[in-house]
């Protein structure tokens, strides 16, 4: 089935956090950040920073110009021209653990618009809460089924969710990927996009 409606995981699926932070106490980083997330809310910029400060020992304040400007860091080589492609097969959305800002820095670096940047700072809630995909439906148009493809390389928390509410869950094998169930598995976003036009 070809899909009507693409929403994707930013960071670590279309920018390459890991590259920006190095692999020294990465995995920490990221798991500090997942257990923050289901605590109170507060702006991923906020967990961002108290992550750093926890993990790296940073100062606060430098902590937190680095959490301001996550949207900045590197999109994987493939993401601009994939999603540029697959933006001509179907509406292709962010479901996002992140914060508006961040995705006017993505958009910056993509050289376009996505068809919708559904995050966590809109929802007030962090996958893999169901709350940010129901926010996604409706914004997007789009009920749960098969024809809503959902792409992530984090199969452990993100794809369960997507698979659990029906939809298509696609897997991106990036070099920091967390592996689990999923319909689809592809080597990178370039993959995904000739799949897509394949079909």
């Amino acid at each position: 089935m070809k899909p009507l409606l693409l929403t994707f995981d930013i960071f670590g699926t279309v920018v390459d956090w890991r590259a920006a932070l190095g692999d020294r106490d990465f995995d920490r980083i990221v798991d500090v950040q997942g257990d923050l997330e289901q605590q109170r809310f507060r702006p991923y910029t906020e967990i961002v920073a108290e992550s750093l400060v926890r993990v790296r020992r940073l100062d606060p304040v430098t902590a937190a110009g680095i959490a301001a400007n996550v949207g900045k860091w590197q999109l994987f080589p493939d993401s601009r021209d994939a999603l540029r492609r697959l933006r001509r097969v179907a509406p292709c959305a962010a479901t996002t653990n992140s914060d508006r800002a961040h995705g006017e820095q993505v958009q910056e670096q993509l050289g376009f618009a996505l068809d919708g940047w559904i995050c966590a700072e809109e929802v007030r809630a962090y996958k893999p809460d169901r709350r940010i995909w129901e926010a996604a439906s409706r914004k997007m148009g789009r009920p749960f089924d098969r024809a809503w493809w959902h792409v992530s390389a984090y199969a452990d928390y993100d794809l369960r969710t997507a698979r659990d509410l029906g939809l298509t869950s696609v897997f991106v094998q990036r070099p920091h990927s967390r592996a689990g169930l999923a319909d689809v598995t592809v080597s990178d976003l370039t993959a995904l996009a000739e799949l897509v036009e394949a079909g």
